[in-house]
C-alpha cells in the first residue's frame, strides 16, 4: 500500500511549495535528533524527510497524485531514506537558513588572486562619429599591477605565510546554542580576510593588495552606427583584481549628443525642410548637406502639400554591423509669404482671377476630405 505522504507532511494534496516547506521546517524543529533524541521521534523524522524529498520532485509527486509510490520500486521507504533530500542538520540549515556550515566542515580558502571587476565610462559622440565610427582616446582611473611585485603583494623575496588566525582555512567557526541546541557556523576570517595566508613583509608601492591605481590612456574603436545607451567592451581593460588577477573588462557606453539639422530614430534620420509656397506649387530642386554623403540633392514635386514627407533612400545612419543604411525623411514645410508689396499682390490677384474655381469653403462631414482635420475632431468627441 502506497505511503500518505501528505499525510506525514500535514498539508493538503494542493499544496503549494512554500506549504510543504513550512510544514517540513515545522516538523523538522520537533524531530530532529540534535533536539528530540527519542528513538520514535527520530524514525518520524526520517518519514516526514522522505515525504519532502517526494512531493519536492515533481515526477515522484505526480506519481504519488495517481496513487503509487516512487520508492516503493528503488529500494527507498521511511528507513531508507539516505540522506538524498535533507538528512541531517546541517542540511535543514542550508535549505531554509542561507546556507551557514553547520556540518563542521571547512571550505576552501578563496585564495589572494581574484578575477578584477568590470568597468564602465560614459563618452559623448557627435551624430557625425556615431556615423562614421571613430576611435575615441580616453583617460581611465583603475587599479592596474604593481610594477614593483608584478602581483605577488610581498617586499623583495619574501613569501606569503599561512594565516595564524584561521591555520590556512579561511575562515573561522563559532559555535552557538539555538532552538535546535549547538549551532556551527562560519564565517570568513577577520586577519586574512578569507585568503589563508597574509603577507608579513608587503609590497611599499602597493601595500601587499598586488595592484594599484593609476590613470592611462587607451584607445578606444567605435564601430559606425552606435547609438546612446549601446555600450562597447573593451576586454581586460577595466580593475586588476587583487593579487594581481586578471582584469574585469571596460565598457564604453555611448552619449549622442543632439544635432542642429537632423533628429535621429533608430536607423533613419529626420529634418524639416522649408518650401516657399511658389515652389511647393511649381516644384523645386533642394540641397541637403548629409551627414554621409555630403551635399545631395533632393526633388520636390510640383504640387507638394504641407505636411507631406520625402524620402531619400539610403542616406541615413549605417546600421550597427551591416552595409545597409536608414533613410533620411525630409519633412516639407510650406511657407506662405505674410507680407506682399503692390506688385506682388497685383500678381497674386491675377493669378486668382484664372483659379475662379479656388474658394475658400467649409468641409462637411460628407465631403472627400472626410479624413482630414474634421475627422479627427469628430473621432475626438465621439470617443468621450
Amino acid at each position: 500500500m502506497a505511503r500518505d505522504y501528505y499525510g506525514l507532511l500535514g498539508v493538503a494534496k494542493n499544496a503549494t511549495d512554500q506549504e510543504l516547506k513550512r510544514a517540513y521546517r515545522k516538523l523538522a524543529r520537533e524531530l530532529h535528533p540534535d533536539v528530540n533524541p527519542d528513538e520514535a521521534a527520530q524514525a518520524k523524522f526520517r518519514e516526514v524527510s522522505t515525504a519532502y524529498e517526494v512531493l519536492t520532485d515533481p515526477e515522484k509527486r505526480r506519481i504519488v497524485d495517481l496513487g503509487g509510490d516512487p520508492l516503493e520500486s528503488g529500494g527507498g521507504g521511511a528507513g531508507g531514506f539516505s540522506g538524498a533530500g535533507f538528512g541531517g542538520l546541517g542540511d535543514v540549515f542550508e535549505a531554509f537558513f542561507g546556507g551557514m556550515n553547520t556540518s563542521g566542515g571547512q571550505r576552501k580558502p578563496r585564495g589572494r588572486v581574484q578575477a578584477g571587476a568590470d568597468s564602465l565610462l560614459r563618452t559623448r559622440l557627435s551624430l557625425a562619429e556615431c556615423a562614421v565610427g571613430v576611435t575615441k582616446h580616453l583617460t581611465v582611473d583603475t587599479a592596474i599591477l604593481c610594477d614593483v611585485c608584478t602581483g605577488a603583494g610581498t617586499n623583495g623575496n619574501s613569501k606569503p605565510v599561512r594565516c595564524e588566525t584561521c591555520g590556512g582555512a579561511g575562515e573561522v567557526q563559532s559555535v552557538q546554542r539555538s532552538f535546535l541546541g549547538q549551532v556551527m557556523t562560519a564565517r570568513p576570517c577577520p586577519t586574512c580576510r578569507g585568503a589563508g595566508e597574509t603577507i608579513p613583509d608587503p609590497c611599499h608601492k602597493c601595500g601587499g593588495d598586488g595592484r594599484v591605481r593609476a590613470r592611462r590612456e587607451i584607445a578606444a574603436p567605435i564601430p559606425a552606427g552606435v547609438a546612446s545607451g549601446m555600450r562597447v567592451r573593451l576586454a581586460a581593460q577595466g580593475e586588476v583584481g587583487p593579487g594581481g588577477g586578471h582584469a574585469g573588462d571596460l565598457y564604453v557606453e555611448i552619449v549622442e549628443q543632439p544635432h542642429d539639422v537632423f533628429v535621429r530614430d533608430g536607423d533613419d534620420l529626420h529634418c524639416t525642410v522649408r518650401v516657399p509656397m511658389v515652389d511647393a506649387a511649381l516644384g523645386t530642386t533642394v540641397v541637403i548637406d548629409t551627414i554621409l554623403d555630403g551635399p545631395t540633392e533632393l526633388t520636390i514635386q510640383p504640387g507638394t502639400q504641407p505636411n507631406e514627407i520625402s524620402v531619400l533612400r539610403g542616406h541615413g545612419m549605417p546600421r550597427l554591423r551591416s552595409g545597409a543604411r536608414g533613410d533620411l525623411l525630409a519633412h516639407l514645410d510650406i511657407v506662405v509669404p505674410s507680407k506682399l508689396d503692390g506688385k506682388q499682390s497685383d500678381l497674386l490677384r491675377k493669378y486668382k482671377g484664372m483659379r475662379e474655381r479656388d474658394r475658400a469653403e467649409v468641409m462637411t462631414a460628407q465631403s472627400e476630405h472626410n479624413s482630414g482635420l474634421f475627422a479627427r475632431l469628430r473621432a475626438s468627441f465621439s470617443g468621450r
